[in-house]
């Protein structure tokens, strides 16, 4: 899968994840990510995981494919919990306990592996270089949504309000915070012109 096609503009990698799905919110969701390749490429193209680090996770997958569809499986799983927890958030929800513990179970595993080590302006989080492990890629992921989920910025969290189900999440950057769509160039411009439209039609 080429990169262009990913999203990787949400303003968190664990969002950036959730949003593989276009239209995750509607009825017809489409998904971007179909086998362990596409995700690795997508992992790749969000830089959760280093060159090197894909190229002896694909080795690796070549040579267990059963293991990589496994992998591939619980990383789905995954992001649809993040999906669910973050979209829960956004919209004022209860978030699902349920979720909450799966969550916490990846993230428990994921930080089972994490080091702390030097790095280029003091400290930083990173994962021992060890044999390859098929779920590494994801390791990122989840720490990167629960700092999210713990963060003062977490109250920014939206999702795209297209009501055709867009469900597109980020955070909202915006200086007064009035972020509400996507992009302006595809949910943001339609609803726009259907504003437009319901103006005009009120007024004949």
């Amino acid at each position: 899968m080429a990169v262009s096609t990913f999203d990787l503009d949400s303003g968190a990698l664990g969002l950036d994840f959730a949003n593989t799905v276009e239209w995750h919110a509607s009825d017809h969701p489409q998904d971007k990510l179909h086998d362990y390749a596409g995700l690795l490429a997508w992992a790749e193209a969000a830089k959760s995981v280093s060159a090197d680090q894909a190229r002896r996770l694909r080795e690796l997958a070549a040579q267990q494919p059963q293991k990589a569809q496994a992998a591939f499986e619980r990383a789905i799983t995954l992001r649809e919990t993040i999906y669910r927890l973050f979209a829960a958030y956004a919209g004022q929800g209860a978030v699902n306990a349920q979720d909450m513990a799966a969550f916490n179970q990846v993230l428990g595993a994921a930080m089972s592996r994490s080091q702390v080590a030097p790095g280029a302006d003091g400290f930083e989080w990173g994962w021992p270089e060890e044999e390859p492990d098929l779920d590494e890629l994801i390791w990122p992921v989840v720490r990167s949504a629960a700092n999210l989920l713990t963060a003062d910025t977490l109250d920014r969290v939206r999702q795209c309000a297209d009501d055709r189900g867009c469900g597109y999440l980020f955070v909202d950057t915006s200086r007064n915070r009035s972020r509400r769509w996507c992009s302006m160039e595809s949910c943001g411009n339609r609803a726009k012109a259907q504003r437009h439209y319901e103006r005009h039609k009120q007024q004949r």
